[in-house]
């Protein structure tokens, strides 16, 4: 096969062995963390919340067991030939010239698609022939972009095996130009992701199942269900800039409220991610994700951590800030961490001030609330004029009747404010 580069993606120098096995150890360690964890749990199967917890920690097992394969594969090179079923032949790969129209596949490609490795293997023009109908114009659409304007493939498709089993394959490739600029060939690793999407299926199925609320809208004004949280008014919104169209902007930040732990006692979250245009649905699956670390008992000054490790496994960026809060009702006690967000805002009597304190050995802080109190969390997005308008807006905010009420007064002094970026505010009103 022909060395795999193209004009602006020169050969960069391989790993070290030693860097690789030591991403492999530290894979393990988490895999056998995230496996003690669900043994301990106990979780009941007979319980739609407990089938939900077993579902999110086996899709976690099963991509960090994908993790580890990918990793050794990387340390020891392609095996000659991979046992059928093992996970390393679940990943092929792919060159096509487009100079002669010849093919090459290797071993575990022809095994992905339920095909002989000694038949002829099939060309651009005849690979959709492989594709259920409906996904067809999705595989003729990237390749098309691939060969014509050079853009990256990263897309995912069903096909359709001789024996009539139905396998989903996540593509992915690049052109590879000749010496003046021009697509000579086209290379791709394939992967077979049918037990992931089936493990995700699972976790959305029981999920529904507890019939938790969906994720909000990233845009307009959130009323949490009054029966939700006990001891707490609730309400948020996704506050877009000011602009000549009126539509809000694509935001990529999140609010939510859940259950912290098998008590009474509530997380509250907002935050943003890394960088702006992540994919559509990263907030909703990183609210998910949180979700699943709240129900197993995950305090708020070890979120941001094992958030993070969980995001390294997806094509998500990195959380920029946020900041994470665990409300008790029975003591109205407030633990909170950010790392590195903006640290919450409490209103009461009239005034309104930063909560502080923060502990440097254990990353959270504590904080007594009374009835009435306004707690009020948003992202960095918020620039610093933003956050001392909030604090003026004290007299008013204490003096609302609701958190809804709140949330209006806040979206309507903030829509005014010159140059404000996109953010998100969560307020919590401590009920008697």
């Amino acid at each position: 096969m022909s060395s795999h580069l193209s004009a602006d993606h020169p050969a960069a120098q391989p790993p070290g062995p030693g860097s690789v096995e030591a991403l492999i150890s530290q894979a393990r360690r988490l895999r056998g963390d995230v496996d003690a964890v669900r043994r301990d749990s106990q979780d009941d199967a007979t319980d739609p919340q407990g089938r939900w917890q077993r579902a999110l920690y086996d899709l976690a097992l099963h991509q960090l067991t994908d993790l580890d394969a990918h990793l050794a594969q990387l340390r020891d090179g392609p095996a000659p030939v991979p046992r059928a079923g093992s996970l390393l032949s679940r990943v092929g790969s792919a060159e096509w010239n487009l100079l002669t129209d010849e093919a090459e596949w290797s071993g575990e490609l022809f095994r992905i698609l339920g095909r002989d490795p000694a038949s002829v293997p099939l060309s651009l023009d005849e690979l959709p022939s492989l594709v259920l109908s409906e996904d067809r114009p999705k595989l003729t659409a990237m390749v098309t972009d691939c060969l014509v304007d050079a853009r990256p493939i990263d897309g995912e498709f069903r096909v359709v095996r001789p024996d009539g089993t139905v396998r989903t394959v996540h593509m992915m490739g690049e052109p590879v130009l000749d010496a003046d600029g021009s697509t000579a060939s086209m290379w791709a690793v394939l992967r077979d992701v049918s037990e992931l999407r089936r493990s995700q299926r699972a976790v959305s199925e029981t999920c529904d199942s507890l019939r938790i609320p969906p994720p909000p809208p990233w845009h307009g004004l959130l009323r949490f269900p009054e029966e939700g949280r006990p001891g707490l008014d609730l309400a948020a919104a996704h506050l877009p800039p000011t602009s000549a169209t009126g539509l809000p902007s694509r935001y990529d930040g999140w609010y939510d409220a859940c259950p912290l732990g098998a008590g009474d006692e509530t997380l509250l979250t907002v935050g943003d991610f890394g960088r702006p245009e992540t994919e559509a649905h990263g907030p909703a699956v990183l609210i998910g994700a949180l979700r699943g670390l709240a129900l197993a008992g995950t305090r708020p000054a070890r979120l941001g951590d094992r958030l993070a490790e969980l995001l390294r496994t997806t094509a998500l960026p990195p959380v920029h800030d946020a900041v994470y809060c665990g409300f008790r009702p029975d003591t109205r006690t407030l633990t909170w961490a950010h790392a590195p967000g903006p640290a919450p805002l409490l209103f009461r009597g009239g005034t309104g001030r930063g909560l502080t304190g923060q502990d440097a050995s254990s990353g959270q802080a504590d904080a007594t609330l009374e009835p009435g109190d306004l707690l009020l969390l948003h992202t960095g997005a918020l620039e610093p004029a933003a956050v001392e308008l909030l604090l003026s807006l004290a007299p008013r905010l204490t003096g609302a009747g609701s958190a809804q009420d709140g949330v209006r007064i806040v979206a309507r002094e903030l829509g005014g404010l010159p140059g404000r970026q996109d953010g998100c505010v969560l307020m919590a009103r401590v009920t008697p």
